[in-house]
């Protein structure tokens, strides 16, 4: 093992080293190199949760790069404000206002539909969009909010657009997980999945659909094996973000001075779309632009049948495809 190997495995076993500044900072003098300036011109993008914290350092990111981007959002206000910023600062910024709410499983048929209609080919998806509800809330369609909005929109959001990704002939998807997931495991009862079987926690409720976005990465980039989309989870560390500020404001005074920027919390989700790196084997999970294992040491691997029931409830509850 090399010292920057065994350096890097260190920083991430111990958390507040590797999910803070202090990781990036240091890892930073051994990851892979940037995106080439300009490599994702003529390259389409949609960010979802675009309009604060990490999506909106990602848009820039990748305007940055060239692409064009489509920033999406809930509120039409917030779109059209963070839209116009981008514009100021970035005169050359190729953008495209976009509202929906990915946690409403009939917007986001509608608005893929719609975009459907509008472009030819889409190079990249990362699902950022993210909630943390101190209660347990619901969508439109009786699916519990959190799950609704990191795993069952953003599914269903990668079904319909396979057409428009697999028309770019080279184009990722990414789901931005977090570090969280490792103290859940996967849930497969409906009632677990839904969180219905027990009082509501919010922290472990964001928990288990981290959790369940990694495992549905894996298994999209499975059904996809060999062909030219591909599909990866990562986590961005500890970042200072409104949601964080809002949702743990303990966490976030304490951690303060050491929690990452908006724009490294980004970082790795936009080299994965704009340099598309090899995975290796069955790994899709990354952070600091390594490939990272989904348990620890002493966690089990998932379980087959479990997996088999949390993708059936994934397709039933979106009414798309069993083909895994």
């Amino acid at each position: 093992m090399s010292p920057t190997t065994f350096l890097d495995a260190a920083l991430d076993r111990s958390l507040v080293l590797g999910y803070t500044k202090i990781g990036s900072g240091l890892r930073r003098r051994w990851w892979p190199a940037d995106p080439a300036p300009g490599s994702m011109h003529g390259k389409r993008v949609v960010v979802t949760g675009a309009t604060s914290g990490i999506g909106e350092a990602m848009a820039r990111s990748f305007l940055d790069l060239g692409a064009t981007v489509h920033l999406l959002g809930r509120n039409p206000e917030k779109v059209s404000r963070y839209a116009a910023e981008l514009r100021r600062d970035v005169p050359t910024a190729d953008l495209v206002e976009e509202v929906c709410d990915i946690g409403d499983l009939d917007a986001v048929r509608a608005w893929c539909d719609e975009l459907s209609g509008r472009v030819e080919a889409l190079h990249g998806i990362v699902h950022n969009a993210g909630t943390m509800t101190q209660q347990r809330e619901e969508s439109p369609q009786g699916h519990e909010f959190t799950l609704a909005a990191h795993v069952l929109g953003p599914h269903l959001m990668t079904e319909l657009l396979l057409p428009l990704l697999g028309a770019a002939e080279g184009s990722s998807v990414v789901f931005m997980s977090s570090g969280g997931m490792y103290g859940a495991g996967l849930r497969s009862e409906p009632d677990e999945i839904e969180f219905r079987e027990a009082a509501y926690d919010a922290v472990q409720g964001y928990a288990r659909t981290k959790r369940m976005q990694v495992v549905l990465a894996d298994a999209w980039s499975d059904r996809l094996r060999g062909g030219t989309i591909r599909v990866e989870s990562m986590h961005p560390g500890w970042v200072a973000t409104p949601g964080v500020s809002e949702s743990l404001p303990t966490f976030n005074k304490v951690m303060g001075p050491l929690l990452r920027t908006a724009e490294a919390g980004a970082d790795t989700a936009v080299w994965l779309v704009a340099t598309r790196p090899e995975s290796a084997g069955s790994q899709h999970f990354w952070h600091d632009r390594a490939l990272r294992p989904t348990t620890f040491g002493w966690q089990r691997d998932q379980d087959p049948d479990a997996l088999a029931a949390f993708l059936a409830y994934v397709v039933g509850a979106t009414g798309t495809t069993a083909a895994w």
